[in-house]
């Protein structure tokens, strides 16, 4: 009697399922980076803290920008007093707890910032916190 020899064949790696799933990873990384780079406005420089927050952000948290001037920048968007009040009131209806950070220039002057503290807790929004970065170590 004549046995055939059956070797077991080494299991075949399918990739287009890989390639396919690596795709949707890169897509899904690039476009949170987009939305992530829209909320920092570029041309603000934070004040320094030795014991700054850390920098994680909360989910859902908006992000304004208090350039030197005093104007304020939401979602890529220059918005006036009026038009900040009314677009943070809207969403604070929608969610009670909604967190702001507040990313002022550290040249900005401070009534600035008090104004802008007062226009969210006028819109309801009570949630505040303030963007710093770490001190440059001179090494």
């Amino acid at each position: 009697m004549k046995f055939q020899n059956r070797e077991p064949q080494p299991a075949a790696m399918q990739m287009a399922p890989m390639i396919d799933i690596v795709f949707l990873l890169l897509i899904f990384f690039i476009v949170t980076w987009q939305f992530s780079r829209e909320e920092m406005d570029l041309k603000i420089a934070v004040p320094s803290s030795e014991e700054g927050a850390d920098p994680k952000r909360v989910l859902g948290e908006i992000v304004l920008n208090v350039r030197t001037d005093g104007s304020v920048s939401v979602w890529g968007e220059t918005k006036t007093k009026d038009q900040l009040k009314e677009t943070l009131a809207a969403i604070a209806t929608q969610h009670k707890n909604q967190p702001v950070r507040v990313r002022g220039d550290a040249t900005t002057p401070f009534q600035k910032i008090v104004e802008v503290i007062d226009t969210c807790q006028q819109a309801g929004i009570w949630n505040i916190s303030f963007a710093t970065q770490r001190p440059e170590t001179g090494n």
